[in-house]
């Protein structure tokens, strides 16, 4: 989890957000997956203690189960989250399937062996 602060109106808050670490060419940045917003510390501690769940180094995988937070999951299930569903919002949606078709069509017709002899290397040595 991250804070990220921020001064508005003479007073100071706190949002936060789950990130992950993902290492590129550069280093390791910070890739942002959720932004939880101003919460308080209860909640955070809840965010951790089901972040802790998830991030369990173990060898075999485990499933959780996902159930809204006025139904008590069944007795059976040991490895319950339950959530606020009226509380969760949707922001900023990415649009992923137009890149998804585009890399398919283009390896699929093959355009990296029509475009190798057509273009000349680049500057920076990128092919």
């Amino acid at each position: 989890m991250k804070c990220h602060k921020r001064f508005k109106d003479g007073k100071g808050h706190r949002y936060w957000s789950i990130v992950e670490s993902v290492r590129t060419r550069r280093g390791v940045i910070k890739r942002h997956l959720l932004h939880l917003g101003e919460i308080n510390d209860t909640q955070r501690a809840q965010w951790c203690s089901a972040l802790d769940v998830l991030d369990e180094p173990s060898e075999t995988f485990k499933q959780m189960s996902i159930f809204p937070e006025d139904r008590q999951p069944p007795p059976e299930i040991c490895h319950a989250i339950q959530i606020r569903l009226n509380q969760m919002t949707l922001h900023r949606p990415r649009q992923w399937g137009g890149c998804w078709l585009a890399l398919e069509l283009w390896n699929q017709l093959d355009l990296d062996g029509l475009w190798s002899g057509r273009l000349a290397a680049s500057r920076k040595g990128i092919d």
